[in-house]
């Protein structure tokens, strides 16, 4: 049975360099510890702009803010403050963050739940406060009559949009207003128009699915209609993040490994992953149900390319294209990309620890880190990491399945639940780089679990023609140069 069932990563010209610079990031390591966070600063920029090239090809204004929750990084954050970027905070921490590292409230966007201190600091500084509930928006109108603050700009979030011909399920979300109670909403901001400027609608839906997010996009031009119908002026349409990302170099690689798994689920040839784990998938009567339950790691159509897609798309009932539709509106386009916004902005280093194998004859690999410091199985993403063989250490040329555990004593405590597949065999003392962890898998689970220490970040930059690093807060994008 063949033993090189590679997920290899998709990786990005600054990644690959770094990644080739292996003395630097084993010495990184011993200074710093496993595991280790290093991010690439100068690409989240790079990717912003490419977002930018759909707003120009489509002819559209408006605002690209990153979502910060995908990553606490103070270096993405200052390099952003230092473009036209905005960034989107869910949290008063979140807020307080990205003002101390130079953004000004014009260009922040509040989002999420909000208690009456994070809603104080949004109005206060001038964000955009995207509004999730009536309940939330009573509350907003009531603390500026209590406290003086300037006029608040706001959106208001919506959900639950429904088609009117063909029947396009929506998946329910706990965030925003239905889109039927638009004109209680309005009823809301009419009694505070004093306070408020009331500068559009918004989604933000917890899909891949194009149909629904073109659906929705309809439904906020209805509902701006409402407000211009109202006597308001709304100028803006926000469509949240869901963009995604292509973790995977080889479509081949994700197809032939999903259908080994099924196999492997149906007892047709040896197990895949620990325990044989079906990831939504299970063998009844030699016949395969459920639903494989992973984030499509191979996606072409991701990040902009999605957003010029969705764009491109006609409208469900108007059936004309949807950036014609706000075009000649001319409202401006908001978009919150997270995960798609740090493509190719950071990896994980960990160090292999021990190296045995089972009883059973799996190998079984334990790395100075835990599934909360490289969450991908938390996500359901898969990709392979990269081995960096240490000098003088041991191991064969042959390709090894290989399972990879954490540092906790639980016995969950998998960075996955499948059977990695190196290209060598892994001995302590090696390197392995998970690639492209920028985007939820680094930060967003870390925590002290038995008094683990949470990974440190560091940021490269490139400085007369070289690679050079500092740690993460001591980042200022004044540091090094792009040649």
């Amino acid at each position: 049975m063949s033993t090189d069932l590679y997920l290899r990563a998709r990786l990005g010209e600054s990644v690959r360099e770094i990644i080739g610079e292996t003395e630097m990031l084993s010495r990184m390591v011993d200074a710093l510890g496993s595991p280790l966070n290093v991010l690439v600063p100068h690409q989240i920029v790079d990717n912003s702009e490419k977002y930018r090239e759909v707003y120009r090809k489509h002819h559209l204004t408006g605002e690209v803010y990153f979502a910060h929750k995908a990553n606490r990084s103070t270096a993405l954050i200052r390099e952003l403050a230092a473009s036209e970027t905005g960034v989107d905070v869910a949290s008063l921490e979140e807020l307080r963050h990205v003002l101390a590292a130079g953004f000004s409230g014009d260009r922040i966007m509040a989002t999420g739940p909000k208690n009456t201190e994070f809603l104080w600091l949004a109005a206060r500084c001038g964000a955009l406060v995207n509004v999730d509930s009536r309940e939330e928006l009573v509350q907003l109108g009531e603390l500026t009559a209590r406290h003086p603050l300037p006029r608040v700009r706001v959106m208001l979030r919506l959900s639950a949009f429904e088609s009117t011909g063909v029947t396009v399920l929506s998946r329910p979300s706990r965030f925003g207003s239905h889109v039927r109670q638009i004109g209680d909403l309005l009823d809301v901001v009419e009694k505070h128009r004093d306070t408020f400027d009331l500068v559009g609608v918004a989604y933000h839906l917890d899909t891949n699915g194009l149909p629904e997010k073109a659906l929705a996009l309809e439904g906020c031009l209805h509902a701006m209609r409402e407000c211009v119908q109202r006597g308001f002026t709304p100028t803006a349409v926000d469509i949240g993040g869901g963009y995604g990302a292509n973790y995977l170099a080889e479509q081949a690689d994700w197809e032939r490994y999903t259908t080994e798994l099924s196999n492997a689920v149906l007892g047709t040839r040896p197990a895949l992953t620990w325990q044989n784990h079906g990831y939504g998938l299970r063998a009844e009567a030699g016949t395969l149900r459920g639903a494989l339950g992973l984030y499509p790691s191979h996606r072409p159509v991701a990040g902009e390319r999605y957003l010029d897609e969705l764009l491109s798309r006609e409208a469900p009932s108007l059936r004309r294209p949807l950036a014609t539709l706000l075009l000649e509106n001319l409202y401006d386009l908001h978009v919150e990309p997270g995960r798609a916004l740090v493509d190719q902005c950071g990896m994980t280093l960990a160090k292999v620890e021990e190296v045995r194998r089972t009883l059973s004859g799996d190998v079984l690999v334990r790395i100075g880190a835990n599934s909360r410091d490289i969450s991908m199985e938390e996500h359901a993403v898969m990709m392979d990491p990269i081995l960096i063989k240490a000098a003088g250490t041991a191991g064969t040329d042959q390709p090894t399945g290989v399972y990879l555990s954490g540092n906790l004593c639980l016995e969950d405590d998998l960075i996955t639940r499948r059977k990695v597949f190196l290209p060598h065999s892994p001995a302590p003392g090696d390197l392995l780089v998970f690639p492209n962890t920028a985007g939820y898998f680094m930060d967003f689970a870390a925590d002290h679990a038995l008094m683990q220490p949470i990974a440190r970040k560091v940021a490269m930059f490139r400085d007369q023609g070289t690679w050079q690093w500092c740690l993460d807060e001591e980042y200022w994008p004044t540091k090094g140069s792009r040649a």
